[in-house]
């Protein structure tokens, strides 16, 4: 029952988008159940390698780098070389530094390796986003993007909840079958996805001519990097989920099994709510849309500063703050597609990605020190406050959508676009 009511819900869900964004979504689907390393990657140098907690600290902020720089470099290479050739070169890298990551010993090599492959793995980030947007119509790509996100967190539960089985025979066998389905995630893209850079030159073409859209460009442009600093925020908070909040989980006597519970709900209701969620956010104000979900995701934090030792109250917390991530990331995603000029939408898409990277770096030491120093009431207060900034935000934010004068102005010339 509960089956054909998901298969339903899916037809509903995807009913009208073209059949090349399907594949692009197989592939994700595909890459995102082999994502194996990044999971068990600290537990690998701790327990497998023995080494130390702080240089897998070291490491994963090496990892994070990579994740940052490659962020804005692909996203100027999406839009001159084109959304597939940036998408398969990332795939194809991935899955080599992957695998020689799982071969390679010496701090020094591990770290700069997992420099590598930070760098080549978010690389592909702003690509398939931009395809997205050039394969779907704006009415449309709210529901594009809650079904791209369905199906990263489908592959991410099911490859945690298997990964732990394939490392008792070996972390290497886990570096390898990362490696393999990430090769053959780029399979699926250069068999089945075409390039869908002259799309988006075509809208272009009906827009009057403009100057070029360098990064510059997209760092002036006021209402998008307002739409980034919100982000920005909110991706801090959302970053306490998978650091502090264990930390926090264990000063209060809970158990290693009942945080995995606790934790492994977030994944479970993404996949079982954001289709029908999406469903029901369908022609509702976006601008109420973002409010909630930032009122949902600070004060679903906030709310883990009266859990105490209650793992009922840490699972209450953690289920509002995914029902906040569900309504907020499908529906920023097509808030920057809206803001970016089709010329240009790798280069915004890297800077919005960019804020995800920068609060996976800089979000688990700061919650650790607000931890520390201040206690749980300073930190999941601060996170409390923090979604109420981003509710208050997004009401000008989200209202205002670009005039076709600043589109203009924002707009590559068909035949110039510059870094």
């Amino acid at each position: 029952m509960f089956l054909a009511r998901l298969v339903s819900e899916v037809r509903r869900a995807g009913g009208g988008l073209p059949r090349q964004f399907w594949w692009l979504w197989t592939s994700t689907l595909v890459n995102r159940l082999g994502g194996f390393v990044v999971t068990f990657l600290a537990l690998y140098l701790t327990h497998e390698r023995g080494y130390s907690a702080s240089y897998a600290g070291l490491v994963a902020g090496l990892f994070g780098l990579g994740s940052a720089i490659a962020a804005v470099g692909a996203g100027v290479l999406t839009d001159r070389l084109g959304r597939r050739p940036t998408l398969l070169v990332a795939q194809v890298s991935t899955a080599v530094f992957t695998a020689v990551l799982g071969f390679t010993d010496g701090q020094v090599a591990i770290a700069a390796v997992a420099f590598l492959v930070g760098l080549a793995n978010n690389a592909s980030r702003p690509a398939v986003s931009a395809m997205i947007a050039d394969l779907v119509p704006a009415a449309d790509r709210t529901r594009a993007y809650s079904l791209n996100y369905w199906a990263i967190n489908i592959g991410f539960g099911a490859s945690a909840a298997v990964a732990g089985l394939i490392a008792v025979h070996g972390y290497l066998l886990l570096f390898l079958l990362d490696a393999l389905t990430t090769l053959l995630c780029a399979v699926v893209v250069f068999v089945k996805v075409p390039e869908t850079l002259s799309q988006a030159a075509a809208e272009a073409a009906d827009e009057p001519s403009a100057p070029a859209v360098g990064l510059g460009a997209v760092f002036r442009n006021g209402p998008f990097m307002a739409v980034v600093g919100v982000n920005l925020l909110l991706a801090l908070v959302f970053q306490q989920g998978s650091t502090t909040l264990a930390v926090d989980m264990g000063q209060h006597g809970v158990s290693t099994e009942q945080y995995g519970l606790v934790v492994s709900l977030n994944g479970v209701l993404i996949v079982l709510l954001q289709l029908p969620l999406t469903r029901l956010m369908e022609g509702r104000s976006r601008t109420a849309l973002l409010v909630v979900s930032a009122l949902l995701t600070g004060w679903g934090f906030g709310l883990t500063a009266v859990a105490d030792s209650s793992v009922a109250m840490y699972a209450l917390a953690v289920g509002i703050w995914t029902v906040g991530e569900i309504m907020n990331a499908p529906t920023m995603m097509a808030l920057v597609a809206e803001h970016s000029p089709a010329r240009a939408r790798g280069r915004y898409q890297g800077v919005y990605s960019l804020s995800w990277s920068l609060a996976s770096f800089v979000g688990p030491a700061g919650g650790g020190l607000l931890l520390q120093y201040g206690g749980g009431w300073a930190l999941w207060g601060a996170c409390a406050v923090a979604g109420t900034l981003a509710a208050v935000a997004y009401v000008p934010i989200a209202r205002r959508s670009p005039q076709p004068a600043e589109v203009v102005a924002q707009t590559a010339e068909p035949a110039v676009v510059t870094v």
